[in-house]
């Protein structure tokens, strides 16, 4: 399917991408992208509280009272939960909260979630990105044109670079990450998505945004084969990113 090109001064562009249907032209699975973002969220958690149980806390030693004849009530320590400074009865314990998912479902979580965008029309690629500055007032003139300041942003590059770590780092709600290490909710919690295209000479550099959210892919260097093997069907040359977001959800 043919899809529209911007210009990074927000421009429409009379150049035309294609993109795979078995990726962006998919009927999206909710199930499968609660399942996968619940998994990825729950995975966040450092799940390390903890609380110390009548065996745990200091003192209790020796046996308050003789157990029979005071008129009191029977007790063997004073570090009953009943009592004040006594342990925790069923308090947290450090734990995993990790779910299990099936890689399958995690794709098809993926494809879902770019598809949606997609069907919002929420799918923004921009050819001729090239971004070298350090400086924050140049990474919002690329915001601005696409009216995304103070959107919840996410960055995803191949490789992240120091400028556009600086150039970013200032600004509200935005979020880098490589895009080996992309997740569905990345994709999920952005309302926008923007696809940064560089030129043909610079093979497989280019870049994405998502927004709302907005969400950039970017890969500015070439990805290496070893660790990402479903690119093999990939063109050596003129591979760009929503292509290679393909071929990682397929």
């Amino acid at each position: 399917m043919d899809y529209k090109l911007y210009n990074i001064n927000g421009s429409e562009s009379s150049k035309k991408f294609k993109l795979n249907k078995k990726v962006y032209g998919i009927k999206p699975n909710e199930h499968c992208i609660y399942l996968t973002v619940k998994s990825e969220m729950a995975s966040i958690r450092q799940g390390s509280s903890s609380s110390k149980t009548r065996a745990e806390v200091r003192g209790g030693g020796a046996k308050p009272w003789r157990q029979k004849g005071t008129g009191r009530a029977r007790v063997g320590s004073t570090r009953n939960p009943s009592r004040v400074h006594g342990g925790v009865a069923f308090g947290p314990k450090p734990r995993k909260y990790s779910l299990k998912v099936n890689k399958k479902v995690k794709k098809v979580a993926k494809r879902s979630a770019l598809s949606q965008k997609l069907l919002e029309k929420k799918l923004i690629i921009i050819e001729d990105f090239v971004f070298n500055s350090a400086k924050t007032k140049d990474f919002m003139k690329i915001l601005q044109g696409f009216n995304l300041i103070d959107k919840k942003t996410t960055i995803l590059l191949n490789e992240i670079k120091d400028n556009v770590v600086f150039s970013s780092r200032n600004l509200r709600n935005i979020y880098l990450s490589e895009a080996s290490n992309a997740s569905t909710a990345a994709l999920v919690i952005n309302s926008s998505l923007a696809s940064l295209y560089l030129p043909p000479i610079l093979s497989a550099n280019l870049s994405i945004m998502l927004s709302n959210s907005l969400l950039v892919l970017a890969f500015l260097v070439r990805p290496q084969r070893r660790l990402f093997p479903a690119c093999d069907g990939i063109p050596k040359s003129g591979a760009f990113l929503p292509s290679l977001i393909m071929a990682m959800c397929l």
